[in-house]
């Protein structure tokens, strides 16, 4: 793998991949910051900043932004989660001087006008507004709510309308000055490129308005232990949907445990796809839901493992029933080495064929750097899952699949006593 990495004195770090089989190349610039790093007052200023740096800077106009990576066929975006920000651009090869340029700009000098602040703050609003009206995307926001309750890795990464509607242009402009610091970044770049150049291109590109003056140490999150805060076993979110979309999950493991492959081999194995245990039990054999699915969550001294399915309400409580049958069988007695392999090969197969483009490579590395403090070697990570055993798996599944379950659902209920009633049986 060629992966190398560059810490400039600043504490900025720099991680490439080089890929010469192809005419791409893809920047990202990760940000330690995210939407558990707000306080209640600035709840949802991560994913607002994330928008408002697109609107100008001391040299461009927002239609120059984004049109010098349009102009050349390219991709330009930005994403924000509860533990990081990343802006990104992928573009030929040719172009990556241009991308890494504009992007660092974003990053060095937006100007953050109150002009922009209202206006962008009626698009967040909206953004709010269609994830309201997405109930198999809300659900997941009111998951969090409910098993983390009123923390921040709880709390929505788009805010509420109310912490929106009250940001000033001075909050969000000093959330910016205090967040962004060369220390906290990381660029990655992936594709036809040679380290030593993206290197001085990106030393170059952040060097405006003397950002790499202000020098730190890298910060990576300390694996503590997330305080959770007053839980109730449901939650409920009254919407006269004609599908009920329900989130059953429970305690998982957090990002620094190294049982996390088996996690999540064991993840896949119960609702990773068609052949997985969930989906047979739920859409296959009994025509219950369309959508059956599981997934393993990992952040910084915390995790999750969830189980989504969408069905018809009047099914609910049995679906329900359903996952806490297949969840407790595989707890007692494991699961058969053709249903692990099977999720091995699910796994590993998936991990390689995301790989095949500047863009995603890009994004491994980064996510890597940022939350790591390290590249794993990618056939390192393959081996780990290809190790994992029967035996890891009951064991994991015997610990995890036990904690007490939390449910959230998003349709036509107004009463929790009887997924209480259920989640007690």
């Amino acid at each position: 793998m060629s992966v190398k990495r560059t810490v400039h004195s600043s504490g900025l770090r720099i991680v490439t991949e080089e890929v010469p089989s192809v005419r791409s190349a893809a920047v990202g610039i990760w940000v330690n910051v995210g939407s558990r790093d707000e306080a209640p007052a600035t709840a949802g200023a991560s994913h607002f900043l994330e928008h408002l740096l697109f609107k100008g800077t001391t040299s461009r106009t927002a239609l120059e932004i984004s049109s010098s990576i349009e102009s050349v066929g390219g991709e330009m975006n930005a994403f924000t989660s509860k533990e990081y920000t990343c802006f990104y651009a992928r573009v030929i090869d040719t172009d990556l001087p241009m991308a890494i340029d504009v992007v660092s700009d974003l990053i060095t000098s937006s100007i953050v006008t109150a002009l922009d602040v209202d206006a962008e703050r009626k698009v967040v609003l909206e953004e709010i507004a269609m994830r309201d009206d997405d109930p198999s995307d809300l659900v997941h926001d009111l998951f969090s709510d409910t098993y983390y309750g009123d923390t921040p890795i709880g709390r929505p990464i788009l805010g509420t309308i109310k912490s929106i509607n009250e940001m000033s242009r001075n909050t969000v402009f000093n959330y910016y000055k205090k967040k962004y610091k060369p220390s906290d970044l990381v660029v990655a770049v992936a594709g036809n490129i040679k380290h030593k150049r993206v290197v001085a291109m990106v030393e170059e590109a952040l060097s405006r308005n003397n950002f790499l003056d202000n020098a730190g140490t890298p910060n990576i999150r300390p694996n503590t232990p997330i305080k959770r805060g007053p839980q109730t076993p449901v939650g409920l979110m009254y919407r006269k949907t004609e599908q009920a979309h329900m989130l059953y999950g429970m305690e998982g493991v957090a990002r620094a445990d190294e049982r996390r492959f088996a996690m999540g081999v064991l993840s896949a194995a119960l609702g990773g796809g068609m052949s997985s245990r969930l989906f047979q039990e739920i859409r296959e054999k009994r025509g219950l839901a369309y959508s059956v699915y599981a997934y393993a969550q990992q952040f910084a001294g915390s995790g999750t493992l969830g189980f989504y399915a969408g069905c018809n309400p009047t099914k609910a409580v049995e679906v329900v029933e359903i996952i806490r049958e297949v969840l407790s069988d595989v707890a007692d007695n494991g699961m058969t080495h053709e249903e692990i392999e099977r999720a091995k090969g699910a796994v590993r197969g998936s991990l390689v064929l995301s790989q095949e483009d500047s863009g995603s490579r890009m994004s491994r590395i980064g996510k890597n750097e940022i939350v790591y403090g390290q590249v794993m070697d990618f056939d390192d990570i393959l081996k780990a899952i290809s190790r994992v055993s029967a035996e890891d798996i009951r064991e994991i599944a015997g610990e995890y699949l036990t904690k007490t379950p939390t449910l959230a659902l998003v349709g036509p209920f107004k009463n929790p006593a009887k997924f209480e009633k259920v989640l007690k049986s």
